[in-house]
C-alpha cells in the first residue's frame, strides 16, 4: 500500500512538472501491419497466436525517462493490434529494451541505438498453459547496425519499413516466433494527445500479462494521469518572459 502511494505521487509530480506522462513523455508513432505466421504442429493454445492473420498496428516508439540525448535511455515500443480478435477488440504489448538472456530479458536496458537489439516484455505473459516472455527482435537484414537513434527512425521509416520479430520463450525454450512487425509510417506523437496503451485493460483470452506488480504500475500510471491533468490546466505563473512553462 505504502509503496503505491508512492509510486502514485511520484508519477503526479514528475508528470505535473512536465505537462507529460511521467513515463514515456515524447515519442514517434507509426503506423504499420502486424502478421501472426500461425502454429498447428504445435498449437501455443491461444487462438490467436494459433491462426495467421494480418492486422493493423498503431506504434508508439519512445524514451522512457525522457532524458535529454545524446545520454542512453530505455526505449519503449508500445503496439496495439486493431480488431485482433475480430470482434473490434484490440490487444496492447508493451516492449521496453533489454537483452535477450534468462535474467536480461526481465531488466530494462539503456540503449543509445533503437534497433541495437531486442525489446520484451520483462514480466511474463501467460501464453496459453505456461508463463512466457514476449520480445520483439528488430531484422537485421533491414536497417542493419547503422547507428540509429530516436531521431533517425523518421530517416529509416521514409527510406523503407522497419521490421521486428515477435518471439516468445519461457525459460527452458528458446525463442519461437509467433509473429512479424512492419512499421512503415511515422509521425509526430505529441504529449497531450498520446495514445494509452494498457496491456491488462486490452488483453486477449489465453494472452495476458501476469498480476505481478499490476497494482504498482497501475498506480503509477494513474498518478501520471492526475499530473497531467493538473499541469494542463495550472493557471500561469506571472513573471518577465510570458513563454515560460
Amino acid at each position: 500500500m505504502i509503496i503505491r502511494r508512492i509510486a502514485h505521487r511520484v508519477a503526479d509530480r514528475v508528470a505535473r512538472w512536465r505537462s507529460a506522462p511521467a513515463l514515456h513523455p515524447h515519442g514517434v508513432l507509426c503506423t504499420g501491419t502486424l502478421t501472426v505466421t500461425g502454429r498447428r504442429d504445435t498449437p501455443w493454445g491461444v487462438p490467436w497466436l494459433d491462426r495467421p492473420g494480418s492486422y493493423t498496428a498503431t506504434v508508439r516508439w519512445s524514451r522512457a525517462l525522457g532524458l535529454p540525448r545524446p545520454l542512453p535511455d530505455a526505449l519503449g515500443l508500445a503496439v496495439r493490434v486493431e480488431d485482433a480478435d475480430s470482434l473490434g477488440n484490440a490487444i496492447d504489448l508493451l516492449f521496453t529494451s533489454s537483452r535477450r538472456g534468462r535474467l536480461g530479458r526481465h531488466l530494462p536496458l539503456p540503449r543509445p541505438n533503437a534497433l541495437q537489439g531486442p525489446y520484451s516484455t520483462l514480466l511474463p505473459y501467460r501464453v496459453g498453459e505456461r508463463e512466457r516472455v514476449l520480445a520483439a527482435f528488430p531484422v537485421p537484414e533491414v536497417h542493419g547496425a547503422s547507428g540509429n537513434t530516436l531521431p533517425t527512425l523518421w530517416q529509416e521509416l521514409a527510406r523503407r519499413p522497419v521490421r521486428f520479430d515477435l518471439r516468445a520463450a519461457a525459460p527452458d525454450e528458446p525463442w519461437t516466433t509467433f509473429a512479424s512487425l512492419s512499421l512503415e509510417a511515422a509521425h509526430a506523437a505529441p504529449a497531450t494527445s498520446t495514445v494509452s496503451y494498457d496491456p491488462y485493460a486490452r488483453s486477449l483470452p489465453g494472452l495476458r500479462p501476469t498480476g505481478r506488480l499490476r497494482r504498482l504500475r497501475d498506480a503509477a500510471y494513474a498518478g501520471s494521469r492526475r499530473g497531467r491533468t493538473t499541469g494542463r490546466h495550472r493557471p500561469e505563473q506571472p513573471g518577465p518572459d510570458p513563454h515560460r512553462r
